[in-house]
Parts: structure tokens; sequence; C-alpha cells
């Protein structure tokens, strides 16, 4: 790992659509980092909870997270729709926010095409489909491109089972909904004026078709690109995700190379 991780710095790590995120033992790979991955709500140990699984809903609790259980100001790492709600945390609470790491987290519509085809599925039809992801999870990381071995097949278990079909409908309504307002980019704006340091990550199979404004790709500190991955790179690469990570939060400004 490159740079000098400043002792004691705190990061919240925000699952996508699909939690969680700390399937791949980040804290173990994130040494002198205080590492959080909450489960959002209608997820893991909050799967049962009904209320607010909504990005507001989600960013709301997650600011007070931050208040009740980090207690000093963290990095906010957030992963797909994961990005946009740590991007809603970040104009909450920006006193909390030392800095935003965008892992393909979503900016516009275009990039919320999974969730707008969720989205749009009678209840049963996705509970099917649901239901037949998770019976068969290797086909699922197989038709994501990911090669599907023994341990990553655990993982995507994991992933698969961690929440229910009627919680990442709900979300992936939410994220059409809010991400499709106007003032959903006045948000993003809002965060940036405040000098808010954000990094881009994306893997280089998928970073292509990510959809950012080019006024945050240049507001952006850095655009890094994680090679010979797509848009689950933590899954397919947690040693080198984790290393890029761990080099933005110490300050050495991540080597992974600059997105095209």
């Amino acid at each position: 790992m490159t740079g000098t991780v400043n002792k004691g710095a705190a990061l919240l790590m925000v699952h996508g659509l699909l939690g969680p995120i700390d399937y791949f033992a980040p804290a173990r790979l994130l040494a002198g980092i205080d590492v959080h991955a909450p489960d959002m709500i209608g997820y893991g140990r909050h799967r049962s909870e009904e209320a607010g699984i909504d990005l507001p809903g989600q960013a709301d609790a997650l600011a007070h997270y931050l208040r009740d259980e980090v207690e000093q100001p963290a990095w906010l790492l957030g992963h797909s729709v994961g990005g946009a709600v740590a991007m809603m945390v970040a104009d909450r609470v920006p006193e909390l926010v030392r800095g935003l790491i965008s892992v393909e987290g979503n900016f516009t519509l275009r990039d919320a095409f999974w969730c707008a085809r969720i989205a749009a599925l009678g209840e049963e039809e996705w509970a099917a489909e649901y239901g037949a992801m998770e019976d068969a999870p290797a086909a699922w990381l197989e038709k994501s491109g990911i090669e599907a071995y023994d341990e990553r097949i655990a993982w995507a278990k994991d992933i698969l089972s961690n929440q229910p079909y009627t919680t990442v409908q709900r979300m992936a309504r939410s994220t059409v909904a809010e991400t499709g307002k106007p003032e959903w980019l006045d948000l993003v704006r809002r965060v940036l004026v405040r000098d808010t340091p954000l990094y881009l990550l994306g893997g280089e199979q998928s970073a292509a078709g990510w959809d950012v404004p080019e006024w945050v790709l240049a507001a952006a500190r850095q655009i890094l690109v994680q090679p010979k991955t797509g848009h689950m790179m933590m899954l397919e690469d947690p040693r080198n995700f984790c290393r890029i990570v761990g080099s933005i939060i110490g300050g050495g400004e991540g080597s992974a190379g600059t997105a095209p």
C-alpha cells in the first residue's frame, strides 16, 4: 500500500443495491483504518425493518450512524447505489464527512439501468427472477462476466441471501425516482462546492460505461481505474481494491491509473 494511513482514520463503507460490502473482510486488508460497514435498512441484520427503505431514509440512518457509532469525521465509500446514498449523507452532515470515494456510484439515470429494469417488473416476476439468482449464484457471477470459483461463489451466496427481493425492488424504485429528479444534481453540486474531496474509482471493464457528468469529473481529486475488474471489483480483486482505497485515505493518491 502506498502512502501512510492516518492513525485512527475512519471509513464508512456503503453497500449497493445488494449488500453486504464486508464479505471480503476489508478491515483485515485496511490496517490502521477504523472500518465500518453497516447494513442498511432492509438488509442483513435489519432485513425485517420496513420503514426507510429508500435513498433518503438510508441516508438519514447512516448520518445517525456517523454521529452515534463513528464519533469522528469519516471517509465515505459508496458502491453503485451506495454512491448515491453516500452523496446524500455528505449533503446532510458535511461536518462528519472527510471525503467521498465513489465506486461506480450512481450520478444519473443512465447509471441506474439495472434499477430501472427491476423497478418496472411486477412483484411476482421480480420475486421469481431473484429466486433464480439465489438458487444459482455461480450462474449469476458468470452472467456478470466474473469467473466463478469456490470463494467467489460463497461470497455470491452471502450477497444474494443478505436481503429479501422486496428490499431490492424498493431500493431500485427509489434510486430511479431520486436520481431522476432535477434536484439530484443540485445536491451533488452542493457537496462539491463545499470542496468535499471526491475520488472516483471504476473497474477497467466497466468504467467506460459509467455516466459521470463532466463537471463532476473536473471536480474530482483523482479518477482511478482498478485493472482487470468490472463493476464488482471488490469481489474480483479485494486486495487491490483495498490497496487503492487505503492509498486514497492515506494521502498516497491511489496509483491504479486514470479513467478513460
